[in-house]
């Protein structure tokens, strides 16, 4: 491609080639007039000449600069002689000029879509501190219109101390964890790098959900923890006190010990056989091998366990007519019914009712129901019954021998079988737990099913 020196010279040689050209052509008709007939008519002739040149020229040269003075894409004026040459050539140079634009201008968009699918925020500031350029997920970060507050400070649009003294300090080895005021509650990693002469490019990532996670696995260790210590404290004392006074203690205070001692290991027990039950649900492992399971059998046989684990002390009455089969883990199944069984035994006193149903919906969904008239939940408590650890009423749960996993566990065996989990319930009237599976995982009643 030509480049601009290259355009003068050409053109400038193609003026001269010109000029020349027409000063020869002056001469060759004045200076015989001059010879032959008159000096003065000859030079006459080479005036007239010479103003016929100059007017020419100068029209084609203020054409010229009309159309630089014209927006860019405009065709040039029609020429003859070396004029034409003189536009053939600034024509083909604007040609390629324009195609070298196009080029740039296509990797330019390019490059700005690729910035703007980033999953990052990506903005450039000026040497001011002003905003040059603005993805779209950067704007959405920190509360900014990518257009509007384009060439504005950052510092005035983002005022947070931390933030702005984070961008003045000039130290950007590592990043900044920044919590923005205009997304209450999201959390931002961000870095600045500086590029060329002083510029800067910062870049923020959208980190809320690991942090959640994070403050999650912090709050799993101390609640772990804390659930873990007090039977271990009771198992320890126990032991202390029987190993001090071994030869003292009564046979039947020694066996009071021991049965507490035996109870919180057990406790204990229950608590790791949960944790292992939830780990494997969070952590995604593989679906296992689908079973179809006789509904009413299964909700008979957790009606079974939960008149055991009741021991007498509530009227447990149980409702399945509807015959049929649910497609799904049976082994999975049967913890998350059991879980709901065995949490309204715990949270209803003795002489309570607790009524386990099994019925098939108008929409052909299985629903199975665990209905009771104990203490009730008050609405607020309703939506983080299924969080790892949350209870109602931590006193009441540790002296029924909860874990605080229970509906955690079901949460999470729904999940895996596409169905969910609906609570109403009032404080002091009791709760209704109902998992209703979708209608995909429901299937007819075998033929022995129905002859029994």
């Amino acid at each position: 491609m030509a480049s601009a020196g290259g355009i003068t010279i050409h053109t400038a040689r193609y003026v001269w080639t010109a000029l020349a050209s027409s000063l020869a052509l002056i001469a060759a008709l004045a200076i015989p007039f001059a010879v032959l007939v008159s000096p003065l008519l000859g030079s006459l002739i080479a005036l007239v000449g010479l103003l016929v040149m100059m007017c020419r020229h100068h029209a084609y040269l203020a054409r010229l600069v009309r159309w630089t003075q014209q927006p860019v894409g405009q065709s040039l004026p029609q020429a003859s002689g070396v004029w034409d040459l003189v536009y053939s050539d600034i024509n083909r140079n604007v040609r390629q000029a324009s195609a070298e634009r196009a080029k740039l201008g296509a990797e330019l968009d390019r490059f700005r879509d690729a910035s703007q699918a980033m999953p990052d925020g990506v903005m450039y500031l000026s040497l001011t501190g002003s905003i040059e350029w603005i993805n779209r997920r950067a704007a959405e970060d920190l509360g900014l219109d990518p257009k509007r507050d384009r060439g504005t400070p950052i510092t005035n649009l983002v005022r947070q101390p931390d933030f702005v003294h984070y961008l003045e300090s000039g130290d950007y080895n590592e990043p900044f964890l920044f919590h923005p005021v205009r997304r209450r509650g999201a959390a931002l990693l961000v870095q600045v790098i500086t590029f060329g002469d002083g510029r800067r490019m910062i870049i923020s990532r959208d980190v809320t959900q690991i942090e959640k996670l994070e403050t999650m696995r912090r709050d799993f260790v101390a609640n772990v923890s804390h659930e873990l210590r007090t039977p271990l404290t009771v198992v320890s004392g126990f032991i202390e006190t029987v190993l001090d006074g071994l030869e003292d203690v009564p046979h039947a205070e020694l066996q009071r010990y021991l049965t507490m001692a035996h109870e919180q290991a057990a406790r204990m027990q229950r608590l790791i056989q949960d944790l292992l039950v939830l780990s494997a649900l969070e952590t995604g492992a593989p679906q296992p091998v689908e079973d179809v399971v006789d509904a009413a059998g299964l909700v008979r046989e957790v009606a079974r366990e939960t008149e055991a684990l009741s021991a007498g002390r509530h009227q447990v009455t149980v409702e399945a007519q509807d015959l049929c089969r649910i497609q799904g883990s049976a082994k999975e199944l049967h913890s998350a019914f059991a879980n709901l069984a065995s949490n309204a035994i715990r949270y209803t006193p003795a002489g309570g009712k607790v009524h386990l149903r099994w019925q098939l919906l108008a929409s052909g969904a299985g629903e199975f129901c665990v209905e009771d008239d104990g203490i009730g939940i008050a609405p607020e408590h309703i939506p983080r019954l299924t969080e790892r650890f949350y209870r109602v009423d931590r006193g009441r749960s540790r002296e029924t021998g909860g874990t605080g996993l229970g509906l955690a566990i079901v949460k999470h065996v729904l999940t895996r079988h596409q169905a969910e989990l609906k609570v109403v319930s009032t404080p002091g009237e009791g709760s209704c737990f109902c998992a209703v599976l979708p209608a995909r995982r429901i299937l007819p009643a075998s033929v022995d099913d129905a002859d029994d």
